[in-house]
């Protein structure tokens, strides 16, 4: 039996398996880690929202 995976509490350790299985480089929990305290996406469960995660990519990337 596979474990169900809820996108809006995401633990930083598997969001980086996830984002690393997807594509295709090494996506370290660090990593995962500094973007989510860079846009406040930490919850105080320690999780991410996979949405919130990617749209504050996305933001940043058209800031640059």
């Amino acid at each position: 039996m596979s474990k169900k995976l809820d996108p809006a509490k995401l633990a930083p350790e598997t969001l980086a398996l996830l984002l690393t299985n997807a594509g295709r480089c090494l996506v370290t929990e660090k990593q995962v880690r500094e973007i989510a305290e860079a846009g406040h996406l930490l919850t105080t469960s320690d999780t991410v929202n996979l949405i919130s995660y990617t749209a504050f990519l996305a933001k940043e990337s058209a800031n640059e």
